[in-house]
């Protein structure tokens, strides 16, 4: 599946990417910032896996998300924004290592689930470890997810279904 996008395919990709995050955020907003923080939205942080040149824009999205709807500051959405890159960063070194989308799971749990309450400790004067078990809960029903969307999609071979250049006109 290695295959070269243009700047235009990739932009166009990014902010489909990006607008999908902030939908499903907005949609899932009651659940997504609660004790148990389900955030189906960063399962989409899988997608790295099969268009690595998403790692940024899934840091911009957190961003938006964090400062639209989170209510905690800049200090959030920067965390967010580190932890949106590192995150999707893993899974597309993952891919490049050749791990399978597995990586997926692994990354969207642990590296939100142990990273995130670093800071929304700080500001919410709640224990890490109190945290930790919580958002680890919510962000294994994400990285579960997010396996089983980049398994549907590599199966449906959606990278090269979406711009194959000598398609038959019917």
């Amino acid at each position: 599946m290695n295959q070269d996008y243009t700047k235009t395919q990739k932009l166009t990709i990014s902010a489909i990417c990006i607008a999908l995050y902030l939908v499903v955020m907005l949609c899932t907003q009651s659940f997504a910032f609660g004790q148990y923080q389900v955030r189906i939205a960063t399962a989409l942080y899988g997608l790295s896996y099969i268009f690595p040149f998403l790692v940024v824009p899934f840091g911009i999205a957190n961003v938006i998300s964090n400062l639209v709807m989170g209510g905690l500051g800049p200090v959030d959405a920067i965390g967010g924004f580190f932890m949106g890159v590192l995150t999707s960063g893993v899974i597309a070194m993952g891919r490049r290592y050749g791990l399978g989308c597995w990586i997926v799971a692994v990354a969207v749990t642990l590296l939100p689930g142990l990273g995130v309450p670093v800071w929304l400790s700080g500001l919410l004067h709640i224990p890490y470890v109190v945290l930790v078990a919580s958002l680890l809960v919510g962000q294994f029903i994400s990285g579960f997810t997010g396996m089983l969307l980049v398994r549907a999609l590599e199966k449906a071979d959606v990278a090269n279904l979406c711009f194959r250049t000598n398609r038959s006109r019917n």
